[in-house]
């Protein structure tokens, strides 16, 4: 079975109307479809890739991109995610126990059961090692590149945006040029924003985290041509992971457009 099919197949709650439905509902078939798995949504995976998209929207808009997401947690914590995010609840489906991401085997993340631990402090631990880089490949890089900064990334906070830390002082976009000018991911600029997100989700945990058995769980992208052909896919293979171009996200995705549409004029010239 292809992806495309799995996907067409796979009925879950939609978090706007909060019914049980397939995920490809409402899609146009004479557009690309970008699908969206993604872990628990209080995940900095999740969130990150969210904002992304948001602070996008017109890359969506000029290609005819459609979006469907689904992320691991109940309706309740959708519609937290959708408020924070500015996400569409009618492009976000819900899978409780991530049996979306197994029958597309995706990484599950570390999985050990460590003596003299119950299975839940056994789940933390996982998560706390791979927060360290062990089963989680290039964490630890993306992490530190939150710090330092990064040339090949774009600005991601404007020079007078507010950056509301509470209980931390707020923060104004124009400090980060303190640390080294404009026009490029400044040092300590993600991790700010990385920041924020864990404030919100700690502040939330219960509702943005339904089931801990999940959180090591890692997510993919698809997106498929107007033909439902598969045209790029990444798998996460580790926390922070999410993309293969992770200083801009969607660079993955734009680089698949274009190659495809080369290769589809060079095939029918």
């Amino acid at each position: 079975m292809t992806v495309y099919s799995q996907l067409a197949q796979t009925e879950l709650t939609q978090v706007s109307s909060g019914d049980q439905i397939p995920l490809l509902t409402g899609c146009d078939l004479s557009k690309p479809l970008l699908v969206l798995v993604w872990p628990q949504l209080g995940d900095f995976d999740s969130l990150e890739y969210a904002w992304w998209l948001q602070r996008s929207p017109s890359f969506l808009v000029e290609n005819q991109i459609q979006v469907r997401a689904v992320g691991i947690g109940d309706r309740r914590s959708g519609e937290n995610f959708c408020d924070y995010t500015g996400f569409p609840a009618d492009q976000l489906w819900i899978d409780p126990h991530a049996q979306l991401h197994r029958q597309l085997g995706l990484y599950a993340g570390l999985s050990r059961t460590w003596a003299g631990l119950t299975s839940q402090q056994s789940v933390w631990l996982n998560l706390l090692l791979m927060c360290a880089g062990i089963g989680s490949p290039g964490t630890l890089k993306e992490v530190f590149r939150g710090y330092t900064g990064d040339r090949q990334a774009p600005q991601l906070i404007g020079d007078q945006e507010v950056v509301k830390l509470s209980p931390f002082p707020t923060v104004t976009g124009s400090v980060f040029a303190l640390a080294g000018g404009k026009n490029f991911q400044r040092p300590f600029e993600l991790a700010t924003l990385r920041l924020r997100n864990m404030i919100e989700v700690l502040g939330h945990w219960s509702t943005y985290v339904s089931d801990a058995r999940y959180i090591t769980q890692r997510g993919g992208t698809f997106l498929f041509d107007q033909h439902q052909q598969l045209i790029f896919e990444h798998r996460d293979p580790g926390i922070l992971g999410f993309s293969p171009t992770m200083a801009n996200p969607l660079t993955a995705i734009a680089n698949a457009l274009q190659h495809h549409a080369t290769e589809t004029v060079r095939v029918e010239s």
